[in-house]
């Protein structure tokens, strides 16, 4: 029953959906690309990387996020740019309310950059990128045995004492590492590596190419958040991309979410809803693998918030979970549905954004 007190909405036959879980975006940390005071993505000089804790800096007040709320998102992960490390430090879960404490968890995650990118840090190669990875992983371990280990080694430590405590949670598998990582073969890598750190758990981001090590991905429970529609060679860790890449995925057993590292706009994530459409218009082409309707939408809200620990709070409709509730007009993976009502924490929400005090300041 109802306890009494409690506002009851009917909602006329409209569809009701857990609110949108953007996979991954860089919200409330980046307001213009190239103005460096609105960016706290990444520290290129900074002494410390893995250390870094994004939450301070979320912005509530950036214009992404009422913008995206009117469109359905209700929570957003929320990930920092690696810059002079592999390591780029420790992401956070924020909520896309009206009100001034947009975090829902802050150090959610660390972040790290392999691939090309990630051995342009390490010093110019994945397998430096990799010796970093591992060097990282047991020398910490070796202070998770014992603390007093680190200050016995001196110029051998290659992380600060602030990177080496952050990633400490790591390698003991209570905060989840995400890593992004497109091609196939540092796909196997990674895999391969784990089996050394079987307590680290590992999410994939982007994984381009992870239809080509679908059953390994499977095999290792390996959830990944990638982006939905990459198709074209961006680059050469990305030469097997293909629209069937999360449909192929998902059909071989791995838990697949959608983000926005692949994307031109990491704080556009009002365009997963689209983007998952698009999977499932993907079904009806011949010889392409999409999703159906409803792994679809898992896909941009329970998968998500179960890859980063969060199932039990976020991304569906259960009892105990977070009130994030939207109330659309019709089908949400339909580009012509509406949002009628957004509540988040089982608070009604404002759906106005900058652009609609725009139009109403200068349309004559």
């Amino acid at each position: 029953a109802v306890p009494g007190g409690v506002e009851t909405v009917d909602a006329g036959g409209r569809w009701v959906t857990p609110g949108i879980v953007a996979g991954f975006t860089r919200m409330g940390i980046v307001e213009v690309d190239g103005v460096d005071e609105t960016a706290d993505s990444g520290a290129k000089t900074s002494p410390f990387h893995a250390a870094i804790d994004i939450a301070p800096a979320v912005n509530s007040s950036t214009s992404s996020i009422p913008l995206n709320r009117a469109e359905g998102v209700t929570r957003a992960i929320v990930a920092p740019d690696n810059a002079g490390s592999i390591f780029a430090g420790m992401g956070a879960v924020i909520d896309l309310g009206a009100d001034r404490s947009p975090v829902t968890r802050p150090r959610a995650f660390q972040f790290m950059e392999y691939g090309a990118d990630g051995g342009r840090a390490a010093g110019g190669s994945r397998p430096a990128a990799l010796a970093m990875f591992r060097n990282a992983l047991a020398q910490v371990d070796d202070v998770v045995r014992d603390p007093r280990h680190y200050a016995d080694q001196g110029k051998d430590a290659l992380l600060t004492r602030a990177d080496a405590a952050a990633l400490v949670p790591v390698t003991t598998g209570q905060m989840p590492l995400l890593v992004h990582v497109e091609r196939a073969s540092d796909m196997l890598a990674l895999i391969d590596l784990k089996r050394d750190f079987p307590a680290v758990k590992m999410v994939f981001v982007g994984a381009a190419e992870g239809w080509l090590v679908a059953p390994q991905l499977a095999a290792a429970q390996i959830p990944v958040i990638a982006s939905a529609l990459t198709d074209l060679p961006n680059s050469f860790d990305q030469l097997g991309s293909t629209q069937s890449n999360v449909g192929r995925m998902k059909a071989a057993g791995v838990r697949v979410g959608l983000g926005m590292i692949n994307d031109n706009e990491a704080r556009q994530a009002r365009l997963e809803k689209q983007y998952a459409g698009n999977l499932v218009a993907l079904t009806k082409l011949p010889g392409a693998t999409g999703l159906d309707w409803n792994a679809a939408f898992a896909a941009i809200t329970s998968v998500p918030a179960e890859a980063i620990g969060m199932g039990d709070e976020i991304g569906s409709l259960k009892a105990g979970r977070r009130g994030d509730v939207v109330i659309w007009d019709g089908d949400p993976l339909e580009l012509g549905t509406s949002v009628a009502a957004v509540y988040i924490d089982g608070v009604k929400q404002p759906l106005r954004t900058r652009q609609d005090a725009l139009r109403d300041r200068y349309m004559v």
